[in-house]
């Protein structure tokens, strides 16, 4: 009898410590410029669904994709101000809040998802995320938009040459308006919800980015030629505002961060394993896609160096001294 009264006691705390725990339902806002399908919002679905899960069904994610809660400088401060719970996007992109950032926009600063992915689970990539909380950001994982290559509807690219003169639009930041410059092309800076009409009424010539992003995106629609040059690995950072976060219990918390952290995980596993079929799906809505000779992206890389070398200043020489002792240790195994 006595058993039986202690077990119904802690059955009894353990209720009451649950039910504190989620005192009241969360609705959770993630943003996100991509479309269904791509494998980020796979990633992102995969996040709800944990969170869903392992909290009983008192938190729930609303996903928002496509551009549809704005631009990613939108959300940015929208989670600043509180009034959006969650994004992911281009880690790049905070180099605008926290100038170290901006090494994961250096070109052929990765060779290969191992090394990407070492460097993203590293002490240095958790490092970046916590310089975050001082903007009024909470990073707590890395999902994966991918390596980016060149379209555009003018012409094939089978050397570096053929990229001159071609007006690109660039992600909004400047290493992605130098690297342009640097290959004789003209950068036009434009968010990603206005990229598809400016194609669309050849306001720019072409664009750069992952093939799942070109293809959610349907470009094969206005662009008719790809060159695989692989000149930028995108990680995507995974944020929660930091106004909302410290409004959750720890239990809360913890649920937000092992979901993110799991559905990480899932999200470059999709990722990647989709790549060769997108691949042929382009090529199949008519898009005629290229490669470069190895003499010519070792022109590529020549060509971009510069520009390197010249943010490597404004970076810091111990945030490139740190990620390149990263890469050095996978690169080293």
């Amino acid at each position: 009898m006595k058993r039986l009264m202690i077990k119904t006691l802690l059955a009894a705390v353990a209720a009451t410590a649950f039910t504190t725990a989620f005192a009241q339902e969360r609705v959770i806002k993630f943003a996100n410029q991509n479309n269904k399908g791509h494998p980020i919002l796979m990633g992102m679905d995969k996040f709800a669904e944990i969170v869903a899960a392992k909290s009983g069904g008192k938190m729930k994610v609303n996903i928002f994709p496509g551009g549809s809660l704005g631009s990613d400088q939108a959300n940015v401060s929208a989670l600043q101000g509180g009034t959006l719970e969650m994004a992911s996007m281009n880690s790049g992109i905070f180099a605008a809040q926290v100038k170290e950032f901006a090494v994961f926009d250096f070109p052929f600063m990765f060779g290969n998802t191992r090394e990407a992915d070492a460097v993203m689970d590293s002490a240095f990539g958790k490092g970046l995320h916590k310089k975050l909380e001082d903007k009024g950001l909470i990073g707590l994982a890395y999902y994966e938009l991918g390596f980016r290559n060149i379209t555009n509807g003018k012409r094939p690219i089978h050397t570096v040459a053929d990229l001159e003169g071609l007006k690109l639009r660039v992600i909004p930041n400047p290493i992605n308006v130098d690297w342009v410059k640097a290959l004789g092309a003209n950068p036009t800076p434009l968010p990603w919800p206005e990229v598809y009409a400016a194609l669309e009424q050849k306001a720019v010539d072409g664009q750069e980015n992952p093939v799942a992003t070109i293809n959610s995106a349907k470009l094969y629609e206005v662009q008719k030629h790809m060159v695989l040059s692989n000149h930028q690995y995108n990680p995507q950072s995974v944020v929660i505002s930091r106004k909302f976060w410290e409004k959750l219990t720890p239990a809360e918390q913890k649920i937000i961060q092992d979901a993110a952290t799991e559905s990480a995980k899932y999200q470059r596993e999709q990722s990647r394993a989709q790549a060769a079929g997108i691949l042929d799906n382009l090529k199949k809505n008519g898009m005629q896609v290229t490669e470069l000779s190895a003499a010519d992206m070792d022109k590529l890389r020549d060509k971009m160096r510069s520009v390197t070398a010249k943010y490597a200043v404004s970076v810091g020489q111990e945030t490139v001294k740190d990620i390149q002792a990263e890469l050095a240790k996978v690169r080293g195994k």
